[in-house]
C-alpha cells in the first residue's frame, strides 16, 4: 500500500539526527515538523528569517504573523530566532543547514532534481530551491513515485527545467526509500504491503535491487 502524506513525512523524520539545523521545503517536507523523534533537539530553518520552527499550530495558538517560507502558519519553539531573509540565505549559501528536505517534479539517476517549474504553468519564481541544493550537502528528495497517469518521476535523465544537478542522495517516494550513487537508483526499502515488482514497473531510471527488501519501519 502506497504511503500517505503523513507516513512519507514520518520516514523522513527518521533520518533526522539530534543537533541537526534542517530546512524543510514546501508541500510534503513541512509535514516532517510533525514528526520529530521525541527526545532530539532540531532546529527547524525557513528561508523567510526564522530558525526554530515548531509543530504547526492548534487553533488556540495560531499567530497569523508567524508563518515560514510558504505562507503557512507556524509556531516558534523555546530558543527560536528571527532574523531578516538575507541573513537566512546567508545561512543556507555558506553551508551552515545539516540536512535539506524538498519536494520534486522529477528526480534522475545522476542525483539530478526539477523541482520549481512546468513549462506553460503559472510560477512565482525559483524561491529559495537552487539555493538550498547548492548549499547542502544533505538533501533527501519525498514526493510520488509516478504521476496521476502512473508515469515514473523517477527516470534516466530530468525532462523538465533543473534545479540542481548531480545533488540529491536519497529519496522517500509514497512506494520505497532510495538511494541514488554511481548513476542509478538503489532500492533499500519498500513501502508495507508494496512489492518489489510494482516499485521496477514504475521506475524508468536504471534500478539496482538488492536479494533482500526490508519493509518500512515507523
Amino acid at each position: 500500500m502506497a504511503l500517505s502524506r503523513e507516513q512519507l513525512a514520518q520516514r523522513v523524520a527518521k533520518e533526522l539526527q539530534d543537533g541537526y539545523y534542517v530546512n524543510l521545503g514546501i508541500g510534503i517536507p513541512t509535514l516532517v515538523a510533525n514528526y520529530i523523534p521525541e527526545g532530539m533537539e532540531v532546529m527547524l530553518q525557513s528561508e523567510n528569517g526564522l530558525l526554530g520552527m515548531g509543530e504547526f499550530p492548534t487553533e488556540e495558538t495560531i499567530d497569523p504573523d508567524l508563518i515560514n517560507a510558504g505562507k503557512q502558519t507556524v509556531t516558534a519553539v523555546k530558543g527560536a530566532s528571527f532574523f531578516s531573509s538575507a541573513e537566512s540565505f546567508a545561512m543556507i549559501r555558506g553551508g551552515h543547514v545539516d540536512l535539506t528536505v524538498l519536494g520534486a517534479f522529477e528526480v534522475d539517476v545522476n542525483g539530478s532534481i526539477a523541482s520549481w517549474m512546468i513549462p506553460g504553468k503559472l510560477i512565482k519564481g525559483m524561491g529559495g530551491a537552487m539555493d538550498l541544493v547548492a548549499g547542502a550537502e544533505n538533501i533527501i528528495v519525498t514526493m510520488m513515485h509516478a504521476d496521476k497517469y502512473g508515469n515514473s518521476k523517477l527516470l534516466p535523465v530530468c525532462e523538465l527545467p533543473l534545479t540542481g544537478y548531480g545533488c540529491i542522495k536519497r529519496v522517500v517516494t509514497d512506494l520505497a526509500f532510495i538511494e541514488i550513487k554511481d548513476g542509478a537508483f538503489h532500492l533499500l526499502e519498500r513501502a508495507p504491503g508494496v512489492s518489489v515488482e510494482e516499485i521496477v514497473s514504475k521506475t524508468a531510471g536504471k534500478l539496482i535491487v538488492p536479494d533482500h527488501v526490508p519493509e518500512m519501519v515507523f
